[in-house]
């Protein structure tokens, strides 16, 4: 990808205030060398060798959307829909790259710090909506991701060798947990040195991205080698499907056309009702709340400015979209092997006591008892629970490997299914290592983007101590799961403030950010226009489209919620009052009279 020769144009030769570090120089000297090596590589038509050697932000994207978000999407993927369903991993990324382009585009033209830009420009509610979602992702979504590493460490890594694991104990956890937020920490503080300690935090984060595809990368290329995935399903998979949102995928679509009236009506809706959700979020969530905040504020602590253009929509291209395709599709191909329309002898029997012995059963329960009743109608009510198991046990084997692709998977699970064909002490190395990597490296990016955001919450873009409380206060939180994410209850309430209030945020982000692309007063000259203009607009709209689908998604099943009443109203209220502060905003926005510094 070749930068534009007007990104050059036009360069600042005197120092202005840095945007995140006011009183020092833009223009670095080591930013300076830096555009001096693309102006170089650009006349000499080898602009790759400088797109590699200077790329680093993208790497960051990579590290926060490969955790174990994307890790169980993509386990459920698999499961559902086989490798049919390769397509969405590549739609999703596409129109995240798109956003975050978007994103990167309005930053370094302007070189204006985003939180101050939409809140002196837009409206503050949606500036501050924005910074506070952050925060909330960060400091919750960081708990599960300190339970995954110690997950792979108990169940894959510390058992190699005939190892017992590292229990369940509290004091186990609190240990592990220690020892990783230390070492996340330090970590994270190499990046605001500057030198060689910041070149080693881009390596470490590259080197832990590459080990997560290498890993999963490679028990995809032995799949293969053993014949488990037919090459030619995966390259059809990649082609977009979109009457998977209205028809059951993969080899489910064949078992459910093939039931008898009655049971075809009962699975296809509720298959249908889960596979439309797994599929828009798949879509809508590849870029999180927190992962729009990051990318303009690591490019801006890097000097980056409008002759980084180029280089930007490269770093996300390769560092985020390359390594998220090849992780989460190789994920998605084990997935499918394993467990797309499969199902144990157990389950398969016709004995309700052999039945029940399968380790599936507890799962597909529900699912199956909800299947008779609906068969009973009104005598469901009186009739005994023995009775109910024999005709579950009776109902045909498509029916029950029809539940069984309701069954949520987890990575530990697919290792131990794959042992016999990796060996067991390979599965649990491939699978310990790349899941503790794809779960240490977003400690990393969370604990790092809250020390940017804690700089904006309080004003001070420079300052070392905020940065540091901010780091400090995701990492506690995280910690804090041996506490708090072990607790049913406690887990449910953090989820939906958080996972609720990211999703409502994210369309509203992009719509921010949609109109800061089509603004003469944030832009002026540096606003696209014509064609690229339109092309713009279409992509940054599907993308708003998908995000918004998300979020009235996520709404609608806290409505349909009837295990837990009491999550819609809560969801509804912080809806409502969050709407109007937006339209309050837009009346009380402070008009700064600021103009875009162009550079």
């Amino acid at each position: 990808m070749a930068a534009n020769s007007d990104d050059f144009d036009n360069d600042i030769t005197t120092p202005a205030d840095n945007p995140i570090a006011p009183g020092q120089p833009v223009i670095s000297e080591k930013v300076l060398a830096d555009r001096e090596l693309l102006r170089k590589a650009q006349a000499e038509g080898k602009t790759l060798g400088a797109y590699v050697k200077l790329s680093g932000p993208g790497w960051l994207q990579s590290a926060i959307t490969l955790g174990g978000g994307s890790l169980a999407g993509s386990l459920f993927l698999g499961v559902l829909g086989g490798t049919s369903m390769l397509w969405l991993q590549i739609v999703a990324i596409i129109l995240g790259v798109v956003m975050l382009s978007a994103i990167s585009y309005v930053t370094l033209s302007t070189g204006r710090r985003p939180f101050e830009a939409i809140n002196s420009e837009i409206n503050p509610a949606l500036g501050w909506g924005w910074l506070i979602a952050t925060v909330m992702a960060n400091m919750i979504f960081c708990m599960p991701q300190f339970s995954l590493c110690y997950d792979a460490l108990d169940k894959n890594l510390s058992t190699l060798g005939g190892g017992d694991g590292l229990g369940g104990s509290a004091a186990a956890k609190w240990t592990v947990t220690a020892a990783l937020l230390f070492a996340a920490g330090f970590i994270v503080l190499l990046n605001i040195k500057q030198g060689k300690a910041a070149k080693f935090f881009d390596r470490f984060l590259k080197a832990l991205i590459g080990m997560v595809v290498i890993c999963f990368f490679g028990v995809a290329i032995l799949l293969f080698a053993k014949g488990e995935v037919n090459v030619g399903a995966v390259i059809a998979g990649m082609i977009p499907d979109f009457s998977q949102f209205l028809s059951p995928a993969g080899e489910l679509r064949g078992l459910v056309d093939g039931l008898s009236p009655e049971g075809e009506s009962f699975w296809r809706t509720k298959l249908m009702g889960t596979q439309r959700n797994v599929m828009i979020a798949a879509i809508a969530t590849a870029v999180g709340i927190n992962m729009t905040f990051l990318l303009p504020y690591s490019m801006l602590a890097r000097g980056w400015d409008k002759p980084f253009r180029g280089l930007a929509r490269f770093d996300l291209s390769t560092g985020m979209a390359i390594p998220f395709v090849l992780v989460t599709s190789c994920v998605v191909i084990a997935a499918a092997a394993s467990f797309h329309n499969r199902i144990d002898d157990q389950l398969a029997s016709t004995d309700p006591v052999v039945m029940q012995q399968s380790p599936t059963f507890k799962d597909v329960r529900n699912s199956l008892t909800a299947r008779v009743d609906s068969t009973l109608g009104d005598a469901a009510a009186t009739t005994s629970e023995e009775a109910k198991l024999a005709m579950v046990a009776a109902l045909p084997e498509d029916e029950k490997r029809l539940a069984s692709a309701l069954v949520k998977r987890n990575a530990f699970q697919l290792s131990q299914t794959l042992a016999p064909l990796l060996g067991e002490g390979n599965a649990k190395l491939v699978f310990g290592l790349g899941v503790f990597g794809m779960g240490f490296s977003t400690i990393i990016i969370l604990m790092l983007i809250n020390g940017y955001a804690f700089r904006e919450m309080f004003g001070r873009p420079d300052s070392q101590a905020l940065f540091i409380t901010g780091v400090l206060v995701a990492g506690m939180s995280g910690a804090s799961w041996v506490w708090l994410w072990t607790d049913d209850a406690t887990r449910f309430w953090l989820a939906i403030f958080a996972s609720t209030f990211a999703a409502m945020l994210l369309p509203i982000a992009y719509v921010t950010f949609f109109l800061m692309m089509n603004s003469d007063r944030i832009l002026g000259d540096e606003r696209p226009t014509g064609g690229s203009r339109l092309v713009w607009n279409i992509l940054m709209g599907l993308a708003v489209l998908g995000a918004t689908a998300a979020a009235a998604t996520a709404m609608y099943d806290k409505a349909i919620d009837q295990e837990n009443p009491a999550a819609f109203p809560t969801v509804l209220t912080i809806l409502i009052v969050y709407t109007i502060a937006v339209i309050a905003g837009f009346f009380v926005r402070r008009d700064t009279g600021s103009t875009s510094t162009t550079r």
